[in-house]
């Protein structure tokens, strides 16, 4: 292993694969999570699932396409017996369960943890994430993590959510997913168009940062090493809502389009509105990202200021202003649960359908949490007062969205929160290097 001041290439053999590993198109997936009844037999499981624990090497041309990881959460970590000592050290917002950290987040009226459901029971130890292109080799990822806990009578799942390629192969609300995503210094490959370059530290502890800093955690190095945090969401969506939000509020199907691009500042196809701001092209997928605002849109004339992927990933947009971006970049992760909602039906069906977010970092106060308090849920960065994202943002009473127009700009009044948070936690994934130290247990 080497030093961790090391600023090269990424022990890609020793990252746990969700960090790096592109997601298949379809997929096939589960979060599987389990309580922890008594230490050995946690570290038991943990014995049981190393040798399937899938790395990020080779991750852009893998041997499988399918993949096993492990997290823990900061009450997992201490029933498998780790010290008070280390687990005092761990990132403020790691050891406080994420239900606690509600009102921060935004995570109020029916968004509220009370009505959390993932996981059932309130809170979880390991969780065991599989991802795979088919449904033979997702059933065979999920039969290894059945097995580790099969004859363990103190390790009990408490809950289980599978996650699909909807039938469009977009999310929930139509928008084609898993578009951007910023390119790892060490990380190998060559960066795309537009691609973001950000240090190794911002999503790997055991490298340098943004601020010129080595990310790090508690007690030994090997335990952190090559580990980052994930900040897990469940997010239930209000698919029929949304579509008749857009009806109510444009003249025709174009003019729905059009609200839609505004709103997520793409069109639903992936074209994004800096590119072309009045219909949907094709573009190239070497395009989709090569784009910036600061020189071309600085007041948000193609993609709103406002609009879910401006508020996200402001790129240029805020480098004249006190707030360093590269600061609050995150590695996003998601995928859909739940069957699609039929094409042209604007009834609730009453059935759960959502998106599953994980979001690496490793400072999830400055990363995760501003993202979603400052940028998601406030509109001061912009100028914009109390606005939220219009996608994503919970408008407990309602919200607005400024968008330009001719011949005036156009104001929407009375939006409805469309996702609801329905789970989370941040969890840590630690490297493989990790995980061999915790399954030990030879503190």
């Amino acid at each position: 292993m080497r030093p961790a001041d090391a600023t090269g290439a990424l022990d890609l053999d020793r990252i746990q694969g969700t960090i790096l590993r592109e997601r298949p198109m379809p997929y096939f997936g589960s979060y599987l999570l389990y309580e922890v009844g008594d230490a050995a037999q946690g570290r038991t499981m943990l014995n049981r699932l190393l040798p399937y624990v899938t790395s990020a090497a080779d991750w852009e041309h893998p041997a499988e396409e399918a993949w096993l990881n492990v997290v823990l959460t900061h009450q997992g970590l201490a029933r498998i017996g780790l010290p008070q000592e280390i687990l005092d050290g761990f990132a403020r917002e790691f050891r406080e369960p994420m239900r606690t950290r509600n009102e921060y987040l935004g995570d109020i009226g029916e968004s509220d943890p009370a009505h959390w459901d993932l996981p059932r029971h309130g809170s979880f130890d390991i969780g065991v994430l599989l991802m795979a292109p088919d449904e033979e080799a997702f059933a065979e990822k999920l039969a290894i993590g059945q097995a580790a806990q099969a004859d363990l009578a103190s390790v009990q799942r408490v809950s289980r959510l599978d996650v699909r390629t909807p039938d469009n192969l977009r999310e929930h609300f139509g928008y084609a997913d898993g578009i951007s995503r910023p390119y790892i210094e060490g990380q190998g490959g060559t960066p795309r168009r537009g691609q973001t370059r950000v240090k190794p530290g911002e999503f790997v502890l055991g490298y340098v940062d943004e601020q010129g800093r080595i990310a790090s955690g508690p007690g030994p190095e090997t335990l952190w090493r090559n580990g980052t945090y994930l900040s897990i969401r469940k997010l239930h969506q209000k698919v029929a809502e949304f579509r008749r939000f857009l009806q109510s509020r444009a003249d025709d199907e174009y003019g729905q389009e059009l609200l839609a691009a505004k709103m997520g500042g793409r069109w639903r196809s992936g074209c994004p509105l800096a590119l072309s701001p009045d219909k949907d092209v094709a573009v190239e997928p070497e395009r989709l990202n090569d784009f910036a605002y600061y020189d071309d849109d600085p007041r948000g004339s193609k993609t709103p200021l406002g609009s879910h992927i401006r508020r996200v990933n402001p790129r240029d947009s805020l480098k004249d202003s006190i707030v360093d971006i590269r600061l609050h970049q995150l590695l996003r992760r998601g995928a859909a649960y739940g069957p699609m909602l039929p094409e042209g039906v604007l009834e609730d069906d009453g059935v759960d359908r959502g998106v599953v977010l994980a979001f690496a970092n490793a400072h999830p106060g400055r990363q995760f949490e501003f993202v979603q308090s400052q940028w998601v849920n406030d509109g001061d960065f912009i100028s914009a007062g109390g606005e939220q994202d219009p996608l994503v943002g919970n408008h407990v009473t309602d919200g607005d969205f400024v968008y330009a127009a001719k011949p005036v700009r156009r104001r929407l009044r009375g939006l409805p929160s469309f996702v609801v948070t329905k789970g989370g936690e941040h969890v840590f994934l630690p490297g493989v290097n990790g995980l061999e130290y915790l399954a030990a247990g030879r503190w």
